[in-house]
C-alpha cells in the first residue's frame, strides 16, 4: 500500500526569518508614514491603507493554506479508496 507523504514542514529559521522580513517591511511602512511631510489626513489615510494591506494579505495566505490542506485531504481519502479496491481485488477469483 502507497500514502502520500505530508510536504515537509517549515523549518524554525525559515519561520522566523518570514516574521522578521514581515515586521521589519511593516515598520519601515509605518516610519515613512510617520515622517511623510504631509498633512494628518493624508498620513492616516496611508496608514489605514498599509493596516488593510497587512490584513489583506494574512486573509489570503490563510485561504491558500486551507486550499491547499483540503486538497491534501481529498487526495488522501481517494487514495485509500483506490488501494482498498486493489486490495479487494481478486484476479484469480471465478465469476459466478
Amino acid at each position: 500500500m502507497t500514502s502520500q507523504t505530508p510536504a515537509p514542514k517549515n523549518t524554525t529559521a525559515f519561520f522566523a526569518q518570514s516574521a522578521a522580513a514581515f515586521g521589519l517591511a511593516l515598520l519601515t511602512m509605518l516610519v515613512a508614514i510617520f515622517y511623510l511631510p504631509a498633512d494628518p489626513w493624508p498620513k492616516a489615510f496611508l496608514a489605514l491603507g498599509t493596516l488593510f494591506l497587512t490584513t489583506s494579505a494574512f486573509s489570503l495566505a490563510k485561504c491558500v493554506r486551507d486550499a491547499q490542506e483540503s486538497q491534501y485531504v481529498v487526495s488522501r481519502i481517494d487514495q485509500a479508496r483506490v488501494d482498498r479496491i486493489l486490495a479487494d481485488h481478486d484476479p484469480w477469483k471465478e465469476v459466478a
